[in-house]
C-alpha cells in the first residue's frame, strides 16, 4: 500500500555509473514549517561550509576511492526537491562546486509538515538507483518528530534498506526536556543499520560545526572501520 502510494514521488532518472566508489551518501535538509527563513539558510549555509572544512576534505580524499554524494530537501508527503543528485567526489573542486550549489540553492517550499517517513522512503528511492558503492548512508537532519503520514518504521519496513546506514543529527531549537524527547525519538524510530550514530546541533547556528563532525565521522568510519565513540552532540 505504501509502495504504490509512493510511487508519486519516483524519481526515474537512470542510475548512476559505478567507479570503485566507497561510499554512496545521501543528504536530507528539513525543509518544513518549523524552519524558518531565517534558520535554512543556516542550515544551506552551514553544510556548504562543512563540505569544504580541512577534517572533511581530508576524509573525502584520505583513500584513491572516491565518495558519491546526493543531496535533498524535505518536508511534507509530497514535497522532495533534488538539490543535488549524484555526483561522485574525485577532487577539492568538484567538492567546492557542490559547496557553492547548495550554498546558492533555495527552498521549494515552506509550509508543510515533517513527513520523515516519506522522506526516508524517498532517499531510499535515490539509493536504489545510485553508484554501486560498497557502503550506502542516509542522514537525516531535522527539529522535530514525524506529524505526518507514515512513521520511519513504515519506510523501513516497506523500502529497500537491507545494507543501508541512517544516520541522523537532531537541532535541537528548544529547552532541554524537549531535546532529551527528540533525541530519544531519533535515537529508537530514525537511527537504522550498522554503525547508525546520532549528531546533534544546539541549534541552527551550531549547524556547521555539527555536520562537519558528523561528516568528518562517517568518513572516517569507512575509512578505518572504527566508529567514534564520542559522546554525540559534544564539539569535537
Amino acid at each position: 500500500m505504501i509502495r504504490a502510494l509512493f510511487a508519486v514521488l519516483a524519481f526515474c532518472a537512470a542510475p548512476a555509473a559505478a567507479s570503485d566508489c566507497r561510499l554512496a551518501l545521501v543528504l536530507a535538509l528539513d525543509v518544513s514549517s518549523s524552519v524558518d527563513a531565517d534558520e535554512d539558510a543556516l542550515q544551506r549555509g552551514g553544510l556548504a561550509a562543512a563540505l569544504i572544512a580541512p577534517e572533511v576534505q581530508r576524509a573525502f580524499f584520505s583513500t584513491p576511492f572516491p565518495i558519491a554524494l546526493a543531496v535533498f530537501e524535505w518536508s511534507g508527503r509530497y514535497n522532495q526537491k533534488m538539490l543535488l543528485d549524484w555526483r561522485l567526489i574525485e577532487n577539492p573542486d568538484q567538492l567546492l562546486d557542490v559547496a557553492t550549489l547548495i550554498g546558492r540553492s533555495e527552498r521549494s517550499t515552506e509550509e508543510f509538515p515533517t513527513s520523515m517517513g516519506y522522506a526516508l522512503g524517498y532517499a531510499a528511492g535515490i539509493l536504489d538507483r545510485g553508484p554501486d558503492c560498497l557502503h550506502r548512508t542516509i542522514d537525516m537532519a531535522g527539529d522535530g518528530e514525524n506529524n505526518d503520514g507514515f512513521e520511519p518504521s513504515g519506510a523501513y519496513n516497506e523500502f529497500p534498506f537491507a545494507g543501508v546506514t541512517v544516520n541522523g543529527m537532531v537541532v535541537n531549537t528548544a529547552e532541554f526536556e524537549a531535546e532529551v524527547d527528540l533525541i530519544d525519538y531519533y535515537l529508537n524510530h530514525v537511527l537504522h543499520g550498522a554503525g547508525a550514530f546520532l549528531e546533534v546541533a544546539q541549534g541552527f547556528d551550531d549547524y556547521e560545526r555539527a555536520m562537519r563532525r558528523k561528516l568528518e565521522r562517517e568518513l572516517s568510519v569507512i575509512m578505518t572501520g572504527a566508529l567514534n565513540t564520542a559522546p554525540i552532540g559534544q564539539p569535537g
